[in-house]
């Protein structure tokens, strides 16, 4: 709502102040600006605060507002006079008020820096946070208005007050004065006060999905009395699940004498039942979505799954629609689901909640599931059902107009029953926040993306959010700093999602195989190889094979130091008559099974060919068939050695019927889910799980018991799910540990002489927009990071560049400096080892008789560097991604190939070590074919300087340093282009807000 003109003399109404905002217990409210409209909202508000809570705001019994207070606290200038409102509905639920003060503890204006706070929060929601969100917001609005603390009086029984200051982690100064408590907090953010506000943001999300995955009732709105409808499917499917809490069918269109639907209470409305309802599906058409939201909301509903189309997908009008509707629920505290949503489950035994469309709940499992895609969650469930891999959770988000991919990671995160949270994204509101969560979450569970839309660079319908213009190469590499296992296709996501959820983490990347065919042996091989794995020869067991042998030859393994990682493959045995067998399946797997339960925590996957009954028994927890009596053969070592090859089942499939067994147990862990690979102590192991059956023998002290063993239909795909699990796992030990950025670069960094610079430059720019620097411009401005850039001298003629090169001395380069030439020195732009006069004459005459005139060259003059590897060094801002540092070498080779590594600012010690070597072409930097290896320390202290410089000032929107002549001793920085501009609005800093698309 605007305010009236007269509302704020001083200033316009602050919109940008208004925020949705998740609370403590996982309900939304709105915080806004106090307006003169407000009168009769405040006025209610403090009649329903108890007289304790008036008295500890105004030390004095007060039982109701005069008009003088009404007036004076619904009118303020938004600069020296501040209200804000905490609403619910409408009605307000809370408020805080600061004003500005002078040293004495009058009443002030600008340069004034203190302002004096006072809360009021309603007993009722007291409790769920309001205070805390209250305190980010104002504190983030006195900011803004150049106040830097905060004066509060509170008396000594106010206890619950006194917390809230005492835990928001800002620096703050107490005493006790005249009765009171006098509070004094520093405003200016502190790392202890932003890990309290995001510890505050990861609970209150995380408790917003819980309470959508686990509702005690749940009201399908718009389900049909004829079969077949999407309401009516929704609540059938639900009632199937063995739906533990209360179930009501909803519809408006019910006649009166209707009782019951599907066994469960009808009503017309939400007002006709007698209990509360927690989470209400709505499958109506769009345009009684609105009537059908309002219901629940004055019915004190907590959230809704809206499966009804007709929004953002549909265009511009459905975009407001969306929009609208995120208002009118976010309203009343209600988080969404939707709409367009696919629907949710939960398969946790005290809820078996099946709100979606799926006809069939899948099986309980330790996989959380996200989609933006409901055509991809259907093909998700169907494949993850095919491989008997099971699910704790699913969400299909549909437009994701609220909950996000964000939100499910901050439930993920906590959630004891989820070890991999697998998702699938369309794309990203929030990278930054997304990256951020993404990191913590890995650091204790794997989380594996599908990224979609990649190559479009725009939105799929129904995604309103901001685009990023960065490329997908890029987006791979920092989800991969944060520990994201990005794939590229559901199939991989699957694959990857049940070897992460079933077995331990490899510790390293050596690999043995073993099976009956040697060719499948060597198919794997080969793939390991690949993928960037060591791969021990293959053991082939021979088709004559048992499952004894494979037992023995499995168990072998697993004791063995040298292997981090076992890969089984096996075809169909050969019967005495020359005819495949291919019903032994159960019996080989209780033999694996039996290999593992005894062996050392490493991961086995199994890879086959066309054998009848091994998926379903792998599918198992345990075997207790007894095994066919099979001779028992020799295993012959190493593929060296002759083997028959004549079976007709030796061959690879990519047949997706395959499944893997579930952990024995592990649907009743209630333990944390921080796994681990077993090499790296840093981190906790597994917790134990139950016993497991007879048949089963008990797990060796401190490792888990056998888990889902994954099969797979192609050596390809089981190889490249072990290599994303070594990789992982790499990455949680290095993560253990993090990096740092070295004291020694606070000594030579001038970062108030930068903030100078920087601010004269834009000052002087005429384009709002920002500006290029020249040159010289951007050498001082990299000089104060100690960025050394080497001088170039312009030589608009002949003349000019022998005098240039007598003052810079000999050798020289001369080189062209207009646009479409430069750093192409393959267009003949560049002359180097110019040694005297006459060399540079001839190299002038020859540049401007074959490009053009000098004029439209630029030509200019410099050193030449020691000779060295070419690299190129960037670093620019995404509006959406942030600030990301990139790494390559120099030329057209690279650029061709996008040999390109990234990472996001700001990067650590071990961010740049990394990102140099993360290139493919890294090893011409380390010597390759006899050359000098160059000087990559000098390289990473390089990369730390310049992601500190566009840290430290954002207003630095790209650098670009090429060539960066790197030699076995130092390097040398020939070019360099650097943009200055108003930084882009951050919406990852700031007090906590939902995002509003």
């Amino acid at each position: 709502m605007e305010p009236k003109p007269e509302q704020s003399p001083h200033h316009a109404y602050p919109d940008h102040w208004e925020a949705d905002v998740v609370l403590r217990d996982g309900g939304t409210a709105r915080i806004r600006p106090i307006t003169t409209d407000d009168a009769e909202r405040l006025v209610s508000f403090y009649e329903q605060v108890s007289d304790e809570s008036k008295y500890y705001r105004f030390f004095a019994p007060y039982p109701r507002l005069s008009d003088r207070d009404v007036h004076r606290f619904t009118h303020h200038d938004y600069v020296d006079r501040v209200g804000l409102a905490v609403t619910i509905g409408g009605e307000f639920i809370g408020t805080v008020r600061y004003d500005r003060i002078d040293d004495r503890g009058r009443p002030a204006s600008a340069p004034a820096d203190e302002a004096e706070v006072a809360f009021l929060v309603q007993d009722a929601h007291q409790g769920r946070g309001v205070a805390s969100a209250l305190l980010e917001h104002i504190a983030a609005v006195a900011r803004e208005r150049g106040i830097r603390r905060f004066a509060a009086e509170v008396l000594p029984a106010n206890n619950k007050m006194i917390k809230v200051f005492r835990d928001a982690g800002y620096t703050q100064r107490r005493s006790f004065e005249d009765g009171s408590v006098h509070l004094t907090l520093d405003l200016e953010p502190t790392e202890e006060s932003l890990a309290v506000q995001r510890g505050r943001e990861q609970r209150a999300e995380a408790r917003s999905v819980q309470r959508l995955l686990a509702p005690g009732s749940v009201a399908v709105i718009g389900a049909g009395r004829t079969p077949g409808g999407v309401g009516r499917t929704v609540l059938r499917n639900l009632l199937a699940a063995g739906y533990t809490g209360r179930a009501y069918a909803v519809n408006r269109a019910f006649d009166e004498g209707l009782a019951t639907l599907d066994g469960v209470p009808a009503h017309r409305s939400l007002g006709e039942i007698d209990e509360q309802v927690d989470l209400a599906v709505i499958a109506v058409p769009a345009h009684q979505v609105p009537e059908a939201v309002a219901d629940c909301g004055e019915h004190g509903v907590q959230g809704l799954v809206v499966v009804s189309a007709g929004y953002a997908e549909r265009g511009a009008d459905g975009r407001e629609l969306q929009r609208e509707l995120v208002r009118q629920a976010r309203s009343y505290g209600m988080r969404i689901i939707g709409p367009n949503a696919f629907g949710i489950i939960n398969t946790a035994e005290n809820v078996r909640l099946n709100a979606s469309l799926a006809p069939e709940s899948p099986a309980r499992g330790r996989i959380g599931l996200f989609t933006q895609s409901g055509a991809i969650g259907i093909a998700l469930l169907s494949g993850l059902h095919r491989r008997g891999a099971g699910l704790s959770s699913f969400i299909s988000a549909g437009n994701r107009a609220d909950v996000s991919g964000n939100d499910f990671l901050q439930y993920s995160f906590e959630d004891p029953d989820t070890d991999v949270a697998l998702l699938y994204l369309e794309s990203l509101g929030n990278p930054r926040k997304f990256t951020r969560l993404a990191r913590r979450t890995a650091a204790v569970k794997p989380v594996v993306v599908v990224k979609g839309a990649r190559h479009s660079g725009t939105n799929p319908p129904g995604h309103a959010v901001p685009v990023s213009r960065i490329p997908d190469a890029t987006v791979s590499a920092l989800m991969r700093q944060a520990g994201v296992i990005r794939v590229d296709t559901v199939t991989e996501m699957v694959d990857a999602g049940i070897l992460l959820a079933g077995q331990p983490l490899p510790s390293g990347p050596r690999v043995a195989i073993l099976g009956n065919s040697e060719s499948l042996g060597l198919l794997t091989y080969d793939a390991c190889l690949a993928e960037g794995l060591r791969p021990r020869p293959p053991i082939d067991l021979t088709t004559a094979a048992s499952p004894q042998d494979f037992r023995d030859a499995l168990a072998e393994a697993l004791a063995d130091a040298t292997c981090d990682a076992v890969i089984v493959t096996a075809i169909p045995w050969v019967g005495e008559d020359g005819e495949a067998e291919t019903g032994d399946g159960q019996v080989l797997a209780a033999a694996l099974h039996k290999a593992v339960a005894g062996g050392s925590a490493k991961p086995v996957a199994v890879v086959h060919v066309e054998i009848g009954g091994l998926a379903e028994a792998l599918a198992a927890a345990s075997s207790t068939a007894a095994p066919r009596q099979r001779p028992t053969t020799a295993r012959t070592a190493p593929p060296e050695a002759p083997t028959d090859r004549k079976v007709p089942t030796d061959r690879t499939t990519d047949t997706d019927h395959t499944t893997a067994t579930d952990r024995e147990g592990a649907t009743d862990r209630q333990a944390p889910t921080d796994r681990t690979t077993a090499s790296a102590p840093a981190a906790p192991h597994p917790p134990a799980a139950p016993a497991a059956p007879e048949a089963t023998p008990p797990a060796p002290e401190g490792r888990p018991r056998p888990g889902r063993i994954p099969a797979y239909p192609a050596a390809e795909r089981a190889v490249r799910a072990l290599a994303e699990a070594v990789k992982y796992a790499q990455w949680r030990r290095q993560a253990a540990v993090p990096g740092k950025v070295p004291e020694l670069l606070d000594e030579t960094i001038d970062e108030a002489g930068a903030a100078a610079l920087i601010e004269a430059h834009l000052a002087a720019a005429p384009d709002p927009r920002g500006r290029q620097l020249g040159h010289d411009e951007a050498r001082e401005l990299l000089g104060r990071y100690g960025i050394d850039v080497r001088p170039t001298l312009p030589a608009p003629d002949p003349d000019a560049a022998v005098a240039a090169a007598a003052r810079l001395g000999y050798p020289v380069a001369l080189k062209t400096t207009a646009p479409h030439l430069r750093h192409r020195a393959d267009l003949g732009g560049v002359r180097l080892d110019l040694t005297d006069e006459d060399a540079l004459r001839r190299a002038y005459g020859d540049l401007t008789d074959l490009l053009g005139k000098p004029a439209e060259l630029l030509p200019v003059v410099q050193a030449m560097a020691p000779r060295g590897v070419d690299t190129v060094v960037r670093a620019s801002i995404d509006a959406a991604a942030g600030a990301v540092l990139s790494f390559g070498l120099a030329g057209a080779p690279s650029e061709l190939l996008g040999d390109t590594a990234h990472r996001l600012v700001p990067v650590t010690d071990r961010d740049a070590a990394e990102l140099i070597r993360s290139i493919r072409a890294a090893p011409v930097l380390f010597g390759w074919r006899g050359a000098a290896p160059v000087d990559t320390a000098a390289l990473e202290e390089l990369l730390l300087r310049l992601s500190r410089l566009v840290d430290d000032h954002p207003e630095v929107v790209s650098v670009a340093l090429e060539p960066v002549v790197v030699a076995p001793q130092g390097l040398t920085a020939l070019g360099a282009a650097v943009r200055l501009a108003p930084p882009p609005a951050r919406n990852d800093l700031g007090p906590r807000r939902l995002p509003s698309y």
